[in-house]
């Protein structure tokens, strides 16, 4: 019986998680809406992402993690992984192009495919 459960809780790591679409920002990143020009606001691996009005929050989502994996896309884009994120910015565009927009390192840690929008699953960690 434990095996079931622990297999039901790998199952379900995705269960309340939101879909939405992503692509990609180029930089320069900074300023950014969050932390101005500090260098430190960016985690390691350059895993980092700006989001759209639903995500921002007034800004309450500076700082939020999130992990998300590529479900879709053109050409079959997705490399079969999770990445975790840290929201950094405002997506300047109107409208935003995207749910999230990811950094280049971000993007290419999911994607095989630069340039075209993806179809993500993500949850708040």
């Amino acid at each position: 019986m434990p095996l079931l459960v622990l297999a039901m809780l790998i199952a379900a790591r995705f269960v309340h998680a939101d879909i939405g679409t992503a692509s990609f920002y180029n930089p320069p990143y900074i300023p950014t809406k969050c932390d101005g020009s500090r260098e430190e606001q960016f985690p390691p691996g350059n895993l980092f992402v700006a989001v759209s009005e639903g995500l921002w929050d007034n800004g309450a989502a500076c700082g939020r993690r999130y992990r998300l994996r590529c479900l879709s896309g053109p050409k079959r884009p997705c490399k079969h992984r999770t990445i975790d994120v840290k929201v950094v910015d405002f997506c300047q565009a109107s409208p935003c192009p995207s749910t999230i927009l990811l950094s280049r390192d971000a993007f290419a840690a999911i994607s095989h495919q630069h340039g075209r929008k993806i179809n993500i699953e993500y949850i708040q960690i």
